[in-house]
């Protein structure tokens, strides 16, 4: 089976079990304050080109206004509804409709904004060979950024110097050793991740 067919299968599939916990998810966001379900931040995708990405929102509107694009769990942007969606990582999972729509995998180098994707050199550029997914090696590695980013003064220049080369040398291990077998064990690990909190990546 072809990953773009394994993808598409396993996301209508997820989509439709799913579906309650949409509806729900998005009546607790209108009621808290009332704004849009979805974030749609701009992403850089295959070969560079930009999409808009979906997530429940977790944040106040225009958050990206009074901030940047790194998010502490100590973050005063958070939502109360979107600190419970963040824990559980329930704000990720309308990637799904990025998945079914061609511009993301489920499995694939987490995407970045165009920000941080101006800053590749040109081996990290062969990331955007492949589609960006939901979830890889770098995101077992760093199951939860907000909580690593918390209480630092500087949350932007501590992802820049701390988190964003470990990542980038996951992702471009992943494009380079990429197989069926291993996103299948990647989407496993996922799951076992988001149930105990552990890492299951130290370094490749």
């Amino acid at each position: 089976m072809g990953k773009r067919i394994f993808d598409l299968i396993f996301s209508m599939i997820a989509l439709l079990i799913l579906l309650p916990a949409f509806i729900l998810i998005s009546i607790l966001i209108k009621m808290n304050d009332r704004g849009p379900v979805f974030y749609r931040g701009v992403r850089v995708g295959r070969y560079g080109k930009l999409f808009r990405i979906y997530k429940f929102r977790t944040m106040i509107v225009n958050a990206e206004k009074v901030g940047g694009p790194s998010t502490p769990d100590d973050d005063p942007r958070i939502t109360r509804v979107g600190k419970l969606l963040r824990k559980y990582k329930l704000d990720e999972l309308p990637q799904i409709i990025n998945v079914i729509k061609g511009e993301m995998s489920l499995v694939g180098p987490r995407p970045e904004v165009p920000k941080y994707v101006e800053m590749f050199t040109e081996e990290e550029k062969r990331i955007l060979q492949v589609r960006p997914g939901i979830t890889d090696w770098a995101s077992l590695w760093n199951p939860d950024e907000g909580a690593i980013l918390k209480n630092s003064k500087d949350p932007e220049k501590k992802y820049v110097e701390e988190i964003r080369p470990k990542k980038l040398k996951l992702q471009l291990y992943y494009v380079n050793n990429r197989s069926f077998f291993i996103d299948i064990k990647i989407i496993f690990l996922t799951i076992l991740s988001v149930i105990t909190k552990k890492r299951f990546v130290e370094d490749i």
